[in-house]
C-alpha cells in the first residue's frame, strides 16, 4: 500500500531526493517491494523499523553500495542510480565506525581529503572546523585506541562532514554506545544537523531514537512503507496497528462504530471518540474497527458506570510512572501508565478522554482475539500464547 507523504511544512521544501517504486530482491526474496518517499532538504529524515525491514537495504542503495533492482532514485533531478558510489555527494556513518587505528584522530577526518588530493592548508582548516563541530577540537593528535565510544561516534562524522556532503547517511550509529551515551549523542547529533545545514537520513530499529530526533519517520514492515509522518503524527495517529504496537506502548481493541464519533466494545460498553466512520462505512451497521489508547492517556479513578471497571493484577514502578495492568470485568487487560500507586486487587474505574482515542481500520496486522486484546505485547508474542493455550 502507497501513502501519500504530505508533512505541515512541506510548501517551498527542495525534495533534494525523490525515490519511486524501488525494488530489491536477494536470493529470489524481496526485501523492498516498491517503495516510494522524498526526501526535503536539510531534514532530518528516520527509516524506523525491524531487523529485515529494509530500511538499511534502502540506505545501501542511495550510498551506492547496493544496487536496485528496479524503481527510480532521483538527487536534485539527476539519476542517482546511475552515478558509482565515490561520486555521489553522499556520505555514510556506519554502527562500526571503520577508524584507522594506526592514524591519529586529525589524519583519520583528513584522509578523504588527502585521497582527493585537496590542497594541504585547506586540508588544514576543514579538518579543525570538523573537529570543532563535532566537539573534539583539542583531540587531533590522540589515537583512535585512546577515545570513548562516544568520542569515536563523533570522529566518524567529522570524517564524513568534512567532505561537505549533500546528504548524511547514519546506518544504525548509536548502536555501540551505551543508554546514557545514546541519550546524550541523539540530542548532539540533532543540534549537529541544524547546524551543519546538511540533509540527515538515519536508520535505527529505536523508536525513542527516531522520535527524539527526526523531522518526520518513515516505519516500514518487511519490506513495505507502513507510514510516514512527524513523530507527533505516527505516535498519536498511527495508520494501523502495526505501527501503533511498534511506536511505543498501545491498548488496541476491536471495536464497531455504526454512526460518528462512537466507538463501542463487543459488551457494549460505547465511549465518545473524535473520529467520524470511515467513507466505506454505512451508519447502522456495526462496522469493525481498531480502538487504539496509549496507557498514559488513561485516568484511573474509582468505579462508575460507563467506564472500564476492572481489577489491577500487576504494578511496576518505571521510575518516572508506575505501570498497571488491570483486567476489566469484561476480561480484557489494559496496560495503564500513571504516577499514583494503586495496589493489586483494588477495583478502579478507567476513563479516557475522547481525543485520545484513535480510531483504526482493522486489517491483516490487527490482534485478532475476539472480543479480547491483549495490550502492552508484541502481537507474535501473544499469538504464540493464544495457540499454546489453544493445544492444551
Amino acid at each position: 500500500m502507497a501513502y501519500e507523504q504530505i508533512l505541515p511544512d512541506d510548501t517551498g521544501r527542495e525534495h533534494i531526493i525523490e525515490i519511486k517504486d524501488l525494488c530489491k530482491s536477494f536470493d529470489g526474496t524481496k526485501v523492498l517491494k516498491n517503495i516510494t518517499f522524498y526526501i526535503r532538504n536539510n531534514e532530518f529524515i528516520t527509516l524506523l523499523g525491524p531487523s529485515g525491514c529494509g530500511k538499511s537495504t534502502t540506505l545501501r542503495i542511495i550510498a551506492g553500495f547496493e544496487t536496485a533492482d528496479s524503481g527510480i532514485v532521483n538527487f536534485e533531478g539527476a539519476d542517482l542510480l546511475k552515478v558509482p558510489a565515490h561520486k555521489r555527494n553522499i556520505n555514510t556513518v556506519f554502527q562500526k565506525y571503520a577508524l584507522f587505528p594506526h592514524l591519529d584522530v586529525y589524519d583519520n577526518v583528513a584522509f578523504g581529503l588527502k585521497i582527493k588530493k585537496v590542497p594541504k592548508k585547506e586540508i588544514e582548516q576543514r579538518v579543525k572546523k570538523a573537529l570543532a563541530t563535532v566537539g573534539l577540537a583539542d583531540y587531533g593528535e590522540r589515537y583512535i585506541d585512546q577515545l570513548s565510544g562516544g568520542q569515536m561516534q563523533r570522529v566518524a562524522i567529522a570524517r564524513a562532514i568534512v567532505n561537505r556532503p549533500r546528504i548524511l547517511l547514519l546506518d544504525e550509529p548509536l548502536g555501540a554506545l551505551d543508554l546514557k551515551m545514546r541519550k546524550e549523542m541523539q540530542i548532539e547529533l540533532k543540534q549537529m544537523q541544524r547546524e551543519l545545514g546538511i540533509t540527515f537520513v538515519y536508520v535505527t530499529h529505536d523508536q525513542e531514537e527516531a522520535l527524539t530526533m527526526s523531522d518526520t519517520i518513515i516505519v516500514m514492515k518487511d519490506g513495505i512503507i507502513q507510514q510516514i509522518g512527524t513523530p507527533i503524527d505516527v505516535y498519536n495517529e498511527p495508520k494501523n496497528a502495526y505501527v501503533a504496537d511498534f511506536i511505543g506502548e498501545s491498548n488496541i481493541i476491536p471495536g464497531y462504530m455504526d454512526k460518528d464519533f462512537e466507538v463501542k466494545f463487543s459488551d457494549g460498553i460505547v465511549f465518545n471518540c473524535v473520529d467520524p466512520l470511515f467513507p466505506e462505512f454505512k451508519k447502522g451497521e456495526d462496522n469493525e474497527v481498531d480502538m487504539v489508547i496509549r496507557p498514559e492517556d488513561f485516568y484511573v479513578g474509582s468505579e462508575e458506570e460507563g467506564r472500564i471497571n476492572g481489577t489491577v493484577e500487576s504494578i511496576v514502578f518505571k521510575g518516572v510512572h508506575y505501570e498497571i495492568i488491570v483486567k476489566s470485568d469484561n476480561g480484557i487487560e489494559w496496560m495503564v501508565h500513571n504516577v499514583d500507586p494503586v495496589k493489586v486487587g483494588q477495583r478502579v474505574g478507567l476513563y479516557v478522554d475522547p481525543d485520545d482515542i484513535q480510531i483504526m481500520r482493522r486489517s491483516e496486522m490487527s490482534p485478532d482475539y475476539g472480543s479480547f486484546g491483549i495490550k502492552g505485547k508484541d502481537q507474535d508474542d501473544a499469538a504464540e500464547e493464544k495457540e499454546a493455550e489453544d493445544n492444551k
